[in-house]
C-alpha cells in the first residue's frame, strides 16, 4: 500500500499513505521519520506550526533512502497572511528542512489559529497574498506542488477565481463519524486531492463501541480500519505515531470493507473529541454539533 500514488493535477505523484509528525518534538522527530522510511513510508508531512521541520529534514537527510524517492509536505503558518512574510517562510523551511526542494506547501489554514472559529473574516486577500508567493516558488522549483489545509468551499473559491495556480491539494480533518462530504466533493470536483488528517480522530476513536466491532468484523485493528475507509473514499490519510509498531499497522491495509459496510461507517456519528476538544480544528466541529 505505500508504494501506491495518486496522481496530483499538474502530474506529480504522492504515495497513499503519509506519515504524519504532529505533535512529534523536534527531538525526536529524525528517529521518528527514519524509523518510518525504514518500514517503507515514503510520504512525510510536517509543518512550520509543529517546530520539528529541523529534524525532520534531519531524518529525511539520514535515512539512507534518496531525496527524490521521498515526498516531503510542509505547510506555510496559518498567520502569514501577505507576501513578503511568505516569500521569507518558505526559503526559512528550506533551510530549516536542509533540502533543496519540498515537493508539496500548503497554506495551514484559511485564517490564523486564534480566528480558526470564526467565521466573520477568511482572509481573501491574505490568502491570495501568500498563495502569490508559494506560486513563485513553484515556478522557481523550490516546491514541486501547492495546496491548502482546512479550507472550505468559499475559500478554495477565492483561489480558483483569483490565482494564476489552482490548488492540488486541500488536506483537512476527514474521519470516521466526521466526513465533510460537501468540501471534499467540492475539491474533487475541481481537481484537488483531499488529503485526511487525524485519521483516527486523534485517538478518540479507539473508544467507539460501533467502530471497535466493525474492525473485530474484519480481524484488524481501528486505525487499519479507520485508514482502509479514508483510502476507499479517495481520500490520502495522514495517520501520526512514534512507534515503530503502529507505524508498521497502520500501513498494513491490503484489505476491502465491502460497500454495505462502507455504508454503515458513513452513518456512525460524530465524536466526542474528549480531552482534546480545545484544539481550534477539533473545537469547530464540536462547536457545529
Amino acid at each position: 500500500m505505500l508504494t501506491e500514488v495518486f496522481t496530483l493535477s499538474n502530474g506529480v505523484t504522492i504515495p497513499k499513505i503519509g506519515f504524519g509528525t504532529w505533535m512529534i518534538p523536534d527531538t525526536q522527530a529524525a528517529d521518528s521519520v527514519k524509523e518510518a522510511i525504514q518500514l517503507g513510508y515514503r510520504h512525510i508531512d510536517t509543518a512550520q506550526a509543529y517546530e520539528n521541520e529541523r529534524g525532520v529534514g534531519e531524518g529525511i537527510r539520514t535515512s539512507g533512502v534518496a531525496r527524490e524517492e521521498l515526498f516531503l509536505t510542509t505547510k506555510l503558518a496559518a498567520e502569514i497572511k501577505n507576501y513578503e512574510e511568505a516569500v521569507s517562510a518558505i526559503d526559512i523551511s528550506l533551510e530549516k528542512l536542509g533540502v533543496e526542494f519540498i515537493d508539496l506547501m500548503i497554506i495551514h489554514s484559511p485564517k490564523p489559529w486564534i480566528e480558526f472559529q470564526s467565521d466573520e473574516d477568511h482572509y481573501f486577500e491574505g490568502n491570495l497574498a501568500a498563495w502569490k508567493a508559494l506560486e513563485e516558488a513553484y515556478e522557481a522549483g523550490k516546491i514541486r506542488a501547492i495546496g491548502v489545509s482546512n479550507f472550505e468551499q468559499v475559500d478554495l473559491e477565492n483561489l480558483l477565481a483569483h490565482a494564476k495556480t489552482p490548488p492540488m491539494v486541500n488536506q483537512i480533518l476527514a474521519h470516521i463519524g466526521h466526513i465533510p462530504t460537501k468540501v471534499i466533493e467540492f475539491s474533487q470536483a475541481h481537481e484537488i486531492l483531499v488529503e485526511a488528517y487525524s485519521p483516527i480522530a486523534h485517538g478518540e476513536m479507539m473508544k467507539s463501541p460501533e467502530i471497535t466491532e466493525m474492525a473485530k468484523k474484519y480481524q484488524v485493528s481501528i486505525p487499519q480500519l479507520a485508514i482502509r475507509y479514508l483510502l476507499q473514499l479517495d481520500l490520502l490519510p495522514l495517520p501520526k505515531s512514534s512507534k515503530a509498531s503502529h507505524m508498521k499497522n497502520n500501513a498494513e491495509v491490503n484489505f476491502t470493507i465491502t460497500d454495505e459496510d462502507m455504508a454503515q461507517l458513513n452513518k456512525v456519528g460524530t465524536l466526542d473529541y474528549g480531552v482534546n476538544s480545545e484544539i481550534p480544528v477539533f473545537k469547530k466541529v464540536a462547536k457545529k454539533r
